[in-house]
């Protein structure tokens, strides 16, 4: 489904990904944990065309994509979910959700989803007409997710969902975004909080200093010594 070949990327002179190759089968929900700084987020956005790679090939259902611009990435059924949530602030809930769709023309199933979206996040609901940014972090992780859905994707990118939210919450965005895989959408994950990363996960991989340093099925990961030493304190 989704595979990033020998993936160099950064910023200017800065490599912050370095022969990078992994990848997201259909169905899966894979996750990739590693320090601040490890080149997370910079893979995701490699993927979903923020970032050009410098070398190396992003291949989506066979075509590349490392070249296509973020909105036909987007066309292609890749959707991003940011880190820090960044929704639309003095925008309405509605108008943020509208913006998830905003590559879609089929109005009928852009309505259909939406009221998806809002039996989902009953908060969404009653807070339709209310500016993004005065939505607690809580619930602006929860609309980040349902402009995500918006875009019905065959795969999102998650980016540290869980920053910033109280436990209660951490526990809730991870048994939603389950539920996002469990219903058939691929789910590619960063994520700060290994283990319950590496406890929802079917397979993970581990990076450092932007280069894929394990990879496995994220029940191995979880009990490897050396993950656990580094990324679990056990």
């Amino acid at each position: 489904m989704l595979r990033l070949e020998g993936v160099t990327a950064g910023y200017g002179r800065i490599a912050a990904l370095r022969d990078v190759t992994l990848e997201v089968r259909a169905g899966e929900l894979v996750c990739l944990v590693g320090a601040n700084g490890a080149g997370k987020t910079t893979t995701l956005k490699a993927i979903s065309g923020l970032v050009r790679p410098s070398a190396g090939r992003i291949v989506w259902d066979g075509q590349d994509i490392h070249r296509l611009p973020p909105d036909e990435i987007l066309r292609r059924g890749i959707a991003h979910c940011p880190e820090g949530r960044r929704v639309f602030p003095h925008m309405s809930v509605d108008e943020n959700l509208a913006m998830g769709a905003y590559v879609r023309r089929d109005g009928a199933a852009v309505a259909a989803d939406l009221a998806r979206v809002l039996a989902t996040f009953p908060v969404l609901r009653e807070r339709r007409r209310q500016p993004a940014g005065t939505l607690s972090g809580g619930e602006q992780q929860m609309l980040a997710i349902g402009r995500a859905l918006m875009a019905r994707p065959r795969l999102i990118l998650f980016d540290e969902p869980s920053l910033g939210l109280a436990p209660t919450l951490v526990e809730a965005t991870f048994r939603i975004i389950a539920d996002i895989q469990r219903e058939g959408t691929t789910v590619f994950m960063v994520e700060q909080n290994a283990a319950m990363a590496l406890r929802l996960a079917t397979r993970a991989y581990v990076m450092e200093t932007g280069s894929i340093r394990l990879e496995g099925a994220a029940a191995d990961l979880l009990r490897d010594p050396e993950v656990r030493r580094a990324y679990l304190g056990g």
